[in-house]
């Protein structure tokens, strides 16, 4: 008898994708499964492991059926299947696992199976995604033989200096937790610690399990508890009573407080506690991009924006803040405008967050929790002490958030509605008829500050910008994770993927994945000839805007020629997507309610006018330090610098 009691002989590729299908996460008295499916491209690295496993476990159906044999299922039918989903290119596995992640409420994931080389070394970019972040996926790329019978094998990167190494260790430092499978009962402790990071509110990301091809099928006699259902508990930590004691003291004697929410808010399910503590002591609330949404664009509260892409209204507030208050947010450099945007000589910062890695930035008074408990906490302590911000503070804010409105107002406006929209334009027209069921997917580009800066966001799930990395090519992929997420709701939520000709270019494969499982994502492509965002940002720093657009080279050799003859709305077509061109703002306003009410994957095109100063965007309200040649010969170049130096002057380190 094994020393653990009964046991089953399988493959390691086998046991792993057994145990996946039976470990489940719980919060608040919700339980579901924590991998639900397996993202997969074979190659002589995994299709004879992972692959053949998820044959076994019925993973050839879209998980809705019965199915799985006596080895990948354990003879348990429907509830025990591993769903497998087919894509196109590794990254945009990940994305998609991440867009299915954040829309699940880090509660369920996705896993990602590749070969080894090239399939594994395009899931970083993907990976590093996840993990800045803070979203779960479990990667599972194939590795060169443990047993090394012949070296090196087909892709396989040599290093003379350590046998031991291979391409996979590119994912070390973009994940939560790696392991390499070199024996297979070195599974057991392995799957262990990657289910717990995967399930952690602090620690979640990007989680590598690296597959040596023989070890995945390799058989071993695994025992029959490794494949029990096991739930992993996804814990609210409540705030330590002296931090929440100095928290409270804190807000109680500030006369400017400002509230900043991050994406921590949208993770711990925290959005009515956050209304509630505004409720009661009417503290504005500004917002990240990952925070927007945390409150409806229409509460009294809300003052949208902040930092770089911000609104006024928020960016105002920031400057003249005596307490800024942190919740679920990272900081990041857009969001303090580079160190420039608190500029209070007295202010002081008091952070809410479930990290303490977090909670400490900006020398803050740290409170530690997750976001929903430590919310509570301070609404609760903070209830008998009859806090609330001054009336004329509040009225401050809610007329400079109508002033800000009818700023929004000016750019959606379509005087004419034969012309050419602007890219401020489509998103009024979009913002016309969306209802609180739509969801907005943007990562990249100029969208992100128009999106940012201008829209009404609804729901607290309709904005979904993936703003941490930013990463060109997301949006499609993440569109169809947010679908899947979905499940087979009927009729299931509008989910708009929203890019740029850069973005579409970059990767537009992952819509024949939305063809193959008949999503209806509506995807909306802005073709603006290059890339507008960096286009902007090369002008103001100098770079005259080189690279930047998508033109036939000209005589001297640079690219001002005519915009290049490519006509990516019959690229989608043929793609298999159903298209609708749009050229007028009326063309497009019918388009978009077209799409909208479609029930196949469906692409809307339209060609976007360069904005003039009244149907434009408001610029940037607070600076982004992006440095600039400090000599230069060029005229453009010297001008940059000065104003360069003049902003940077105002930057300081809050200590």
């Amino acid at each position: 008898m094994h020393p653990h009691g009964p046991t089953r002989r399988l493959t390691t590729a086998q046991a792993l994708v057994a145990f996946l299908a039976r470990q489940y996460t719980e919060r608040d008295g919700r339980r579901q499964r924590l991998i639900s499916a397996t993202w997969g491209i074979f190659g002589h690295g995994n299709v004879a492991g992972i692959g053949q496993a998820l044959v076994e476990a019925g993973g050839g159906g879209s998980g809705d059926g019965n199915g799985g044999g006596e080895n990948g299922d354990g003879g348990n039918g429907a509830a025990h299947r591993m769903p497998y989903l087919q894509g196109r290119n590794e990254q945009a596995m990940v994305h998609a696992a991440v867009g299915y992640a954040r829309q699940s409420g880090r509660l369920s994931a996705h896993a990602v199976t590749t070969s080894i080389g090239p399939g594994a070394t395009n899931l970083v970019t993907g990976a590093a995604l996840a993990t800045i972040n803070r979203l779960p996926v479990l990667l599972l790329p194939g590795d060169t033989f443990a047993t090394r019978p012949a070296d090196p094998v087909l892709q396989q990167l040599e290093v003379p200096y350590a046998g031991d190494v291979s391409v996979n260790d590119c994912l070390r430092p973009v994940s939560r937790y790696f392991d390499r499978i070199t024996r297979p009962e070195a599974l057991i402790p392995a799957a262990l610690q990657a289910m717990r990071v995967l399930a952690d509110p602090a620690e979640t990301g990007a989680v590598t399990l690296a597959l040596p091809q023989d070890v995945q099928a390799e058989a071993y006699d695994w025992p029959q508890e490794f494949f029990a259902e096991r739930d992993w508990h996804v814990r609210r930590p409540a705030p330590d009573a002296h931090e929440l004691e100095t928290a409270v003291r804190a807000v109680r004697s500030a006369r400017r407080p400002l509230i900043v929410v991050g994406g921590g808010v949208r993770h711990s399910a925290a959005e009515e506690t956050l209304a509630a503590f505004t409720a009661a002591t009417r503290i504005p609330v500004a917002s990240t991009q990952a925070g927007k949404g945390a409150l409806r664009h229409d509460h009294p509260a809300d003052v949208g924006g902040i930092g770089h892409t911000g609104t006024a209204t928020a960016d105002e507030l920031a400057r003249t803040a005596d307490l800024v208050i942190g919740v679920g947010t990272r900081f990041s450099d857009f969001t303090t405008a580079s160190g420039t945007l608190f500029a209070d000589p007295a202010v002081r910062f008091l952070h809410l967050n479930i990290t303490g890695f977090d909670a400490h930035k900006l020398a803050a008074l740290p409170l530690v929790a997750d976001a929903r408990a430590g919310l509570e906490a301070l609404t609760a302590a903070l209830a008998g002490r009859g806090y609330r911000v001054d009336p004329a503070y509040e009225t401050e804010y809610t007329g400079a958030k109508e002033a800000w409105e009818a700023r929004v107002e000016t750019s959606f406006a379509t005087p004419d509605p034969t012309a050419r929209p602007t890219q401020a334009q489509v998103l009024g027209l979009l913002d016309a008829l969306v209802t609180e069921d739509d969801i907005i997917v943007n990562a990249a580009g100029s969208l992100p500050g128009d999106l940012h800066k201008l829209w009404r966001t609804r729901s607290r799930d309709q904005y979904h910008v993936e703003y941490g990395y930013s990463c060109m090519g997301y949006e499609i992929p993440a569109a169809i994770g947010v679908l899947l997420a979905d499940g087979v709701r009927t009729p299931r939520r509008p989910v708009w993927a929203l890019v740029g000709d850069g973005t579409y270019l970059m990767n537009p494969t992952e819509v024949v994945t939305a063809v193959q499982e008949n999503l209806p994502l509506k995807l909306l492509i802005l073709q603006n000839h290059g890339y507008a965002s960096i286009g902007g940002l090369s002008e103001s720093v100098g770079a005259e805007g080189f690279g930047t657009a998508y033109r036939r080279r000209d005589a001297d050799g640079g690219f001002t020629g005519p915009p290049l003859p490519v006509d990516l709305a019959a690229n989608a077509a043929s793609l298999g997507l159903h298209v609708l061109r749009a050229t007028t703002v009326d063309d497009l306003r019918e388009a978009l309610s077209e799409a909208r009410d479609a029930e196949a994957p469906t692409c809307v095109y339209v060609e976007t006018e360069t904005p003039d100063t009244v149907s434009g965007p408001p610029p940037a309200q607070a600076w982004w330090d992006v440095p600039v040649a400090e000599t230069a010969s060029r005229p453009a170049a010297v001008k940059a610098r000065e104003e360069y130096d003049r902003q940077v002057a105002a930057r300081r380190r809050h200590l």
